[in-house]
């Protein structure tokens, strides 16, 4: 009764935060910045995340690119103060997305960026200390379903593609026997160790944003749930985790809801350009003012407006953006 109690108290003191929490950056940072959209010769037309699926590249091509990941350039106090700057009192950092590469020292797989890269930081464990020492709520992002690394990833019942046909949600260039596939194999060696460590080694984490729940069940969604809440009762869960469940509403990607919601807690997660992960050609910023705008409107519609940037291979946030969310926190056109 007592740990029930301790965890409904400190549930709605999370719930609370979130409710006037309003403004927050997201990160999309992994391999895919260093593609930044282009492969032998081409380029992308969609998000540059998805580079891997775009352009079909075998994971043994693909994770050669650890060998060249040395973003000299990090420094999360710097992400984090232009947050504060920016009037952002919250940050979520993709520790996992669908290429499987993890940005945090992983036990569960040498596919991160410690084990695999001439890095060896951890660049999660820098931004969690970063955030807690300039007064920013810090969560985190987790592909719990799409994982191109693995021959059992999910993604493979869905029968459509993504980025306007050109990408497949699982990785069938590598593994292409979709019907044999068996994502639970994935979910129990790798993705619920992974959760359970991002929960065990980074202290109070504010929220996890899980992504495309296409393959896991209600029972695994379930689980995850109760891994986080189990480990971080004051860790909240977005909606993408699946199946029903979440503490809060995750919008559509850039969606931006004309009228007010009601009856619980909304997010929407936005790009500052096109692309949610670096590319090098995308330079189509939203202006401060056009960001005011849009927070303005989501905040009087209940909504948070979670703003994302990606960092280059390097581990600069681009200087456009830099300076675009400067000007949103000085009130500058």
């Amino acid at each position: 009764m007592v740990e029930n109690l301790e965890f409904q108290q400190r549930h709605e003191e999370a719930r609370r935060w979130f409710a006037q929490a309003g403004f927050g950056l997201m990160v999309h940072w992994g391999l895919y910045c260093l593609p930044a959209g282009e492969w032998n010769g081409r380029r992308m037309e969609d998000i540059g995340e998805w580079a891997q699926a775009y352009f079909r590249i075998p994971n043994a091509e693909y994770h050669r690119l650890t060998a060249a990941f040395n973003p000299i350039r990090f420094n999360a106090d710097e992400w984090v103060q232009l947050a504060r700057d920016a009037g952002m009192t919250y940050m979520v950092v993709t520790a996992k997305h669908h290429e499987g590469f993890a940005m945090y020292h992983s036990a569960c797989s040498p596919f991160n960026i410690v084990d695999a890269t001439p890095f060896r930081r951890d660049v999660i464990a820098e931004l969690a200390e970063a955030c807690r020492n300039h007064g920013i709520r810090f969560g985190l992002y987790y592909s719990q379903d799409l994982d191109w690394s693995e021959p059992n990833g999910g993604g493979y019942r869905t029968g459509h593609t993504w980025c306007d046909g050109k990408a497949s949600w699982t990785n069938d260039w590598d593994f292409p026997d979709n019907a044999h596939k068996n994502y639970t194999q994935c979910f129990e060696s790798k993705i619920l160790p992974q959760v359970e460590e991002l929960l065990r080694n980074y202290g109070d984490l504010c929220l996890i944003w899980f992504d495309t729940p296409l393959t896991i069940s209600p029972e695994q969604s379930r689980q995850l749930a109760e891994l986080v809440h189990r480990h971080q009762p004051g860790c909240l869960i977005n909606s993408r985790i699946g199946n029903g469940l979440g503490d809060y509403t995750s919008m559509g990607d850039n969606e931006i809801p004309p009228n007010r919601q009601d009856g619980g807690l909304f997010e929407s997660a936005c790009t500052l350009n096109d692309t949610w992960g670096y590319k090098s050609f995308d330079n189509n910023w939203k202006s401060a003012s056009r960001i005011r705008e849009i927070k303005a409107h989501l905040n009087t519609c209940n909504l948070n407006y979670l703003l994302n940037v990606g960092p280059d291979c390097l581990g600069r946030i681009p200087a456009p953006a830099v300076d675009i969310l400067r000007q949103v926190g000085s009130g500058k056109p």
